[in-house]
């Protein structure tokens, strides 16, 4: 026998008494004495009867009106007819539509705590998260994750990345980064998106520059200028001495100190903090002379304090050789250094390379070489401090080994 449907009107709905009055098709409409009122299905999954809700109507048309009830249950019905349980399917989509309105900037936000101990200080520099806070956020981060799409990166970085090439770099590697972890929180997101972008922007025109660097055979008049005994002065002649960045000289504390080795923590030291291990730097005479000179003005143990408080900025060796007019910058010494173990020292790459705490070989070879060749290294350093503080005099050539 046919079913009968659409057996209610419009017209009718508020002057319905209380009780349950079907419209067909199992819709019905179950009426309380107030006069409010709720759309009900009656569906049968499993060979039971399932009564699934549709929302509430209210008098005078308002809530959910019967041509709507009518298409919500004509969609639940099919859903029925494909052999789910549309009740049970629609919590399955509800669950799904929340997870999928997470924004991108909440998504960072966690991506950023789970990955923060495995960044210096605990990422608290910043350095992680501002390609994203400058050039992403501010245009997407209120766009739901699950919406970002490869117009929509190419969009925020199209005004970078041909004029700030690294930075264009790194706030492309960090969004598939936050991608990924949305990925892996159950987001429904698009894990090409990324390649897709850097496809759409094209190969960048920015060809990037090396830090400016003095010239090996000029170091040593600059080393003398170095003569004041303040923290700058002699900050620049360790770090000259021993080829290492900036961070590892300016938080040189005196408990780092023992004898002629320095071991600088693996935090202080350029990389991932759960990659990096403690860096051991051989200290030639000259170098432990500098570093007993400084201790005569330490301050909390800091080798090179800063006048006010903390230590010397990043900006302070560099804001020096400014002041003399020098188009040099201090990390530069590590190119001096490197292009004199090179040229005139003939050190093998093995010594000269992880004499500036790089990493030499592949995963397999690292394994299996268990040294950091440190006496070597130190035959190498105390060779180029006798350069630096002009004792050089004939150059004689390493034995390369």
């Amino acid at each position: 026998m046919p079913t009968i449907s659409n057996r209610l009107s419009p017209a009718s709905l508020d002057s319905l008494p209380a009780g349950r009055h079907a419209d067909g098709d199992g819709l019905w409409l179950y009426k309380r004495d107030s006069g409010s009122a709720k759309w009900v299905l009656r569906v049968f999954v499993y060979g039971s009867r399932k009564e699934m809700g549709l929302g509430a109507y209210k008098p005078k048309g308002r809530g959910v009106s019967l041509s709507a009830a009518r298409k919500e249950a004509a969609k639940w019905r099919a859903v029925t007819a494909s052999g789910l349980n549309p009740i049970t399917e629609r919590d399955r989509l509800r669950r799904e539509a929340e997870r999928n309105l997470h924004s991108l900037k909440d998504v960072t936000a966690d991506a950023f705590e789970s990955r923060k101990a495995e960044l210096k200080g605990d990422g608290k520099a910043g350095r992680w998260l501002s390609p994203l806070e400058q050039h992403i956020l501010p245009k997407l981060g209120r766009v739901p994750v699950s919406e970002i799409t490869q117009v929509e990166i190419r969009n925020a970085l199209a005004p970078i990345w041909h004029t700030k090439a690294d930075t264009a770099r790194k706030a492309m590697n960090r969004i598939g980064l936050v991608l990924k972890h949305a990925a892996a929180l159950g987001l429904d997101v698009d894990l090409q998106a990324t390649d897709k972008a850097r496809a759409l922007l094209g190969k960048s025109r920015h060809r990037p520059s090396s830090i400016p660097s003095m010239p090996w055979q000029e170091v040593p008049t600059f080393y003398a200028t170095l003569d004041d005994g303040g923290a700058t002065h002699l900050a620049l002649r360790l770090l000259i001495l021993t080829g290492l960045r900036s961070a590892p000289v300016r938080f040189a504390h005196v408990d780092q100190f023992d004898d002629d080795l320095w071991t600088v923590p693996g935090e202080i030291m350029k990389g991932r903090r759960d990659q990096t291990p403690d860096f051991r730097v051989p200290l030639s005479t000259d170098a432990i002379e500098t570093i007993e000179s400084a201790r005569l003005i330490a301050r909390d143990g800091y080798l090179f304090p800063s006048i006010r408080k903390g230590v010397i900025s990043d900006a302070t060796m560099s804001a020096y050789m400014k002041r003399k007019k020098l188009d040099t910058r201090p990390h530069g010494f590590r190119s001096s250094f490197r292009n004199w173990a090179e040229e005139v020292a003939g050190a093998t790459e093995l010594v000269a390379e992880t004499s500036l705490a790089h990493v030499v070989g592949g995963a397999v070879q690292r394994a299996y070489r268990t040294t950091d060749v440190l006496e070597k290294r130190r035959a190498l350093m105390q060779r180029w401090a006798d350069h630096v503080a002009g004792r050089s005099g004939k150059v004689l050539d390493m034995v390369a080994t």
